[in-house]
């Protein structure tokens, strides 16, 4: 049996959905950024966010669940962050996929085990006019355990984190 989730109820941060209203009692977060344009642009994005891009593009490593690249519900990889010699090991289980013509991308929720409680959505779209955005999504609060106390440090890499993101496909 997979371990309960330590943030919201699976799927809060609604990636399906073009609007969302975070639910009470959470750090909730919200950005879009437009990456690019054109077919071509989309085509390359939208397979990017499917297969942990977003992540990969930021600094991330993904060790995935069972050998696979691809994003898939229930899902549960291990995202680490490096710094310097210091290795972040965060498990997570993906709780949403999203893949249309026009939208795509996923949600992940936390573990026991990752620094901070909540859910994460890397969302890509296509307007139209073929102008391609990304959209990040979070809900957030403290982890219990050790992490706890370095919940303001982490606030402070989880922004650092967010600029990389919006800016990882731009140029693809």
């Amino acid at each position: 049996m997979s371990p309960p989730l330590t943030g919201p109820p699976a799927g809060s941060t609604r990636p399906a959905d073009a609007h969302w209203t975070p639910p009470p009692g959470w750090r909730g977060y919200e950005r879009t950024a437009v990456t690019g344009s054109g077919a071509a642009h989309w085509a390359a994005v939208s397979a990017e966010v499917l297969e942990w891009g977003v992540k990969t593009r930021s600094g991330f490593a993904v060790d995935p669940a069972g050998g696979s690249r691809r994003v898939a519900p229930d899902a549960e990889p291990w995202l680490v962050a490096s710094v310097g010699p210091l290795r972040v090991r965060e498990p997570v289980r993906v709780v949403a996929v999203v893949d249309g013509p026009d939208r795509c991308g996923f949600a992940y929720g936390t573990l026991t085990g990752h620094p901070v409680a909540g859910e994460e959505a890397f969302v890509v779209h296509r307007a139209p006019d073929g102008t391609v955005s990304l959209t990040l999504r979070s809900l957030t609060r403290p982890s219990a355990g050790v992490w706890r106390p370095l919940f303001p440090a982490l606030l402070v890499a989880q922004r650092w984190y967010r600029r990389r993101y919006l800016r990882a496909f731009r140029g693809l």
